[in-house]
């Protein structure tokens, strides 16, 4: 991967809906061979997919929380179950006392509570939760600080 194949990440980090002919006007290449490489970057799987990004608040989904989920032993039963939640943003598999660590998205504290006691309640192998709700999102971002050689030497 060079400089213009970061550059080309770095434009669609910022707006996935750019257009492929502004994204070669920014790297100094022909649309086609824009296009050309992010193919190729589909295709070695760094770009996994383009996402809109939404406002949850707006559509009733205004609780974010992270549930720290220990469970007697880790199993792909168990991650399935987890994964198949919809109120489940991010499942990850963690090192510590816990087992794993969800961020969910509910629309209030007693939709949270139905999570719990019904979902996850649920889920094999869980032993124990412990969840901490978000009071404000100050900083929440899937992009990558990706930076290419040039602005490296500065």
């Amino acid at each position: 991967m060079d400089n213009i194949d970061k550059e080309i990440l770095n434009l669609l980090q910022q707006d996935a809906r750019v257009a492929n002919a502004e994204i070669a006007r920014q790297v100094g290449l022909a649309p086609s061979a824009v296009l050309e490489r992010v193919k190729k970057l589909e295709e070695r799987g760094i770009i996994k997919g383009f996402e809109t990004k939404l406002d949850a608040a707006q559509l009733d989904f205004g609780l974010t929380a992270f549930i720290a989920v220990r469970t007697h032993e880790c199993c792909y039963e168990t991650d399935k179950f987890l994964t198949e939640i919809p109120e489940v943003l991010e499942v990850h598999d963690v090192a510590g006392e816990d087992s794993y660590l969800l961020k969910v998205r509910v629309k209030d504290t007693e939709h949270l509570s139905k999570l719990m006691r019904g979902s996850l309640k649920n889920v094999p192998n869980v032993a124990s939760t412990k969840t901490t709700i978000v009071l404000q999102t100050i900083k929440e971002t899937t992009a990558l600080p990706i930076k290419n050689t040039e602005e490296k030497k500065k």
